[in-house]
């Protein structure tokens, strides 16, 4: 989705909300120490020493907009990278929000650069202008004269750095339509030489992640959780608990939800946890086990179930030659972020409560803090801190942790902070999952071998539904994000029928990095795949045949051609074997051709993999190309190994042992192509993942198994 904001709207808004000039305030309303700051508008600070400050509205969880927001203001302005920095934005969703989200601050589903794009830019070029009108005015010059480069106003045969101008432009209204930059003058928006500005803190240990802080005299909390969905405490008993050095205390809840364990530190806290013995109320608690719920869902595809239908191209399946069909399932997935859960909390001076945090959706929080301690929205702080990824985890419907945290605060006489800490163990068995899926898919062939019907039936278990964000996603009781990839392909499906049918949640779902295309894509291009082998005919080629001339299906046909022109299609080394797959998420189009050697008995090897990417205007290239390796690393690794199993409504894994992370000697090599392209910018974080397993299980099933159940290990294949 990409959403943009006027110049002239941009200016008025952040205006009517009194996001001007403000001098000398640090974040918290302090005044600045040693070095006056001018806040120019509610995205650009500058320091008197010249020093621009962008404020980052979407939190850095590894996926670049510290660096790319930066950007867009550092080209605006006139600087080079190494003479701008970040902060983290408070959280106000009146300045900050999220253009797609609506009134809500937030980070997600790839759009931190789709909406920021114009608004960052803008604050940029306002924040110039009235730079260039300072420097004017002091040297009775013309301000068309002017320029800034490199930090420097120079023209009129003068030159001064811009922190000599910062104080008189605080006293300047900026222009309500700021001159943007031409591409033309670009320097820094799409160059590939330009490098993250976070790597160097991250490299020496500078960089400060929700997990490092640590204030002074506060308590470390873990919470001894029920070990299935829906329980409830009932009692406990913490007597063994007094023994372990450091423990302080133990509590239940006020929600009744699980028992805080207080102690002076975290290896004191697991101890402790560990050593009580805890009562629960399962009456309401899930206990299917995974076959259950994975026969559920596979009988919900079956014809005589009810659903919603999405699509119903009238195309009789029985007008066709030949038919090639398949069910799918996906199991349920764990996020497994390297940087497990974790939040401080802390009482304010003036009765007020900082949050400590990765935060990827402060307004959430936010607001829970405010209805648990009774106190008005601007006596509640979030600080943005880094986090160690999160791949959608960080960002509930509940704000589940954080209000974990403010419980367990509440609770205490709140005269110490205390820091809630997650163990891995806790994560992957945290009760929030990509949700399980299936899909059964019938396609019906011509005598030519062109595809006459498309029959397709999804099931699985909801995400948005009974959430805050269910009028968003949900319309005609479809929840999209269960079938976005297939209803809204850009391949032009003669006859295609698309239905779904929601089953019960066995768990908590979540969005998981590319949310229903984690799915869907593969069902749709293993399908895609199928059909061309039944037809005798190259699957490259006949992809292309269904992707016609709207803007849409060019796009997506460019970087399938990209992506097989680099992979030098169908002309693999010796003992090596190509599968493709191409699919659009989040505005953004990705081909993949995923190269292996081996096979499914003996192991399979992957050799290389060749991406092709059209995400609009490639601000960071070096990002990009990140993003686009981290994703396909996320994908390939899930679908390899990996999955949630339930025994009794009880997660059976536990860390990365037997909840495996894709391995650095798994991928020989990921190669990555940028679609140039003048389209506002999409998403990125997120579209690397869906092509990539469907790539992989059409190489293998080049010359052995066709995999249809996931993960691959439980479906006939083995990975060297």
């Amino acid at each position: 989705m990409t959403v943009n904001t006027s110049r002239r709207g941009f200016l008025k808004g952040a205006t009517a909300a009194g996001a001007v000039l403000v001098v000398g305030l640090r974040p918290d309303g302090a005044l600045a120490a040693g070095n006056t700051q001018a806040q120019i508008n509610p995205f650009v600070k500058i320091g008197a020493d010249g020093r621009v400050i962008a404020i980052v509205k979407h939190f850095e969880k590894g996926q670049g907009p510290t660096t790319g927001l930066s950007t867009l203001i550092a080209e605006e302005i006139g600087l080079r990278m190494d003479q701008i920095d970040y902060e983290f934005a408070p959280s106000n969703p009146e300045l900050y929000a999220n253009l797609a989200f609506g009134p809500f601050q937030g980070t997600g589903g790839s759009t931190a650069m789709a909406n920021s794009f114009q608004q960052y830019r803008t604050a940029g070029a306002a924040a110039r202008a009235v730079l260039i009108e300072a420097a004017a005015n002091a040297w009775g010059v013309d301000a068309a004269t002017l320029d800034i480069a490199d930090g420097m106003v120079t023209g009129g045969g003068q030159s001064a750095p811009l922190g000599d101008f910062v104080e008189a432009a605080t006293a300047l209204e900026a222009p309500s339509e700021p001159v943007l930059k031409a591409p033309d003058q670009w320097r820094l928006i799409g160059n590939a030489d330009v490098r993250r500005l976070d790597s160097a803190i991250k490299g020496d240990g500078r960089a400060m992640f929700a997990m490092d802080v640590h204030l002074p005299n506060q308590m470390v909390v873990m919470l001894a959780r029920p070990p299935q969905t829906g329980g409830l405490v009932a009692g406990f008993d913490d007597s063994d608990a007094h023994h372990i050095k450091g423990f302080i205390r133990a509590a239940t809840l006020p929600n009744n939800a699980a028992v805080a364990v207080y102690a002076e530190d975290t290896w004191a806290a697991i101890q402790a946890r560990d050593a009580l013995s805890v009562e629960w109320d399962l009456s309401n608690a899930e206990t299917r086990d995974s076959s259950q719920i994975k026969a559920e869902i596979l009988a919900a595809l079956e014809g005589d179930a009810e659903y919603n239908v999405l699509k119903n191209d009238p195309a009789p399946m029985d007008a066709a030659a030949t038919t090639v069909e398949q069910t799918f399932y996906f199991p349920l997935l764990a996020h497994a972020p390297m940087e497990p859960l974790n939040c401080t909390i802390e009482a304010n001076d003036d009765g007020g409560i900082t949050l400590h945090d990765g935060a990827q959706m402060p307004t959430g929080p936010h607001m829970a803090l405010a209805q648990i301690f009774e106190l008005p929205m601007e006596k509640i702080r979030i600080n943005t801190m880094l986090a160690g990824g999160s791949f959608g985890r960080r960002a509930t419907p509940t704000a589940d942790y954080q209000v974990e945290a403010a419980l367990a605060f509440m609770i205490t006489d709140r005269t110490r902070p205390v820091k809630l800490v997650w163990s891995r163990e806790d994560d992957v068995r945290g009760g929030y999952y990509r949700p399980a899926f299936g899909h059964k898919v019938k396609v019906g062939l011509s005598e030519e071998g062109e595809i006459v019907a498309w029959d397709h039936r999804i099931a699985g278990q909801s995400i948005f539904k009974g959430t805050a964000f269910e009028a968003m996603i949900v319309h005609d009781g479809v929840d999209h994000a269960s079938v976005e990839g297939v209803a809204d392909t850009p391949y032009n499906i003669p006859g295609m029928h698309v239905g779904l049918t929601d089953t019960k949640k066995a768990t908590s779902t979540l969005w998981w990095r590319s949310v229903g295309h984690t799915h869907t894509a593969y069902a749709m291009e293993v399908m895609m795949d199928m059909a061309a082998r039944a037809a005798g005919r190259d699957p490259v080629e006949f992809r292309l045949a269904y992707l016609g001339d709207s803007t849409d299906a060019k796009r997506k046909a460019a970087v399938l051609k990209l992506a097989a022109e680099k992979a030098s299609w169908g002309a693999a080394p010796a003992g090596r074997r190509q599968g493709i797959a191409v699919h659009k998420s989040f505005g953004s189009y990705v081909a993949e051709v995923v190269e292996i050697s081996g096979s499914a008995e003996d192991g399979v090897q992957i050799e290389k993999i060749t991406c092709a990417v059209d995400c609009g205007i490639a601000v960071n290239p070096d990002v990009i190309k990140a993003q686009i390796e981290g994703g396909v690393g996320y994908g390939l690794g899930h679908a390899m190994r990996d999955e949630i199993t339930l025994t009794g409504g009880v997660v059976d894994q536990s860390n990365f042992p037997d909840y495996e992370p894709l391995r650095i000697g798994d991928i020989g090599a990921i190669e990555t192509h940028i679609v140039p392209s003048a389209e506002p910018p999409t998403g990125i974080g997120e579209p690397g993942t869906p092509p990539s397993a469907p790539a992989l299980a059409n190489a293998i099933a080049s010359t052995g198994p066709r995999v249809a159940l996931l993960p691959m290990v439980n479906d006939g294949v083995s990975f060297a």
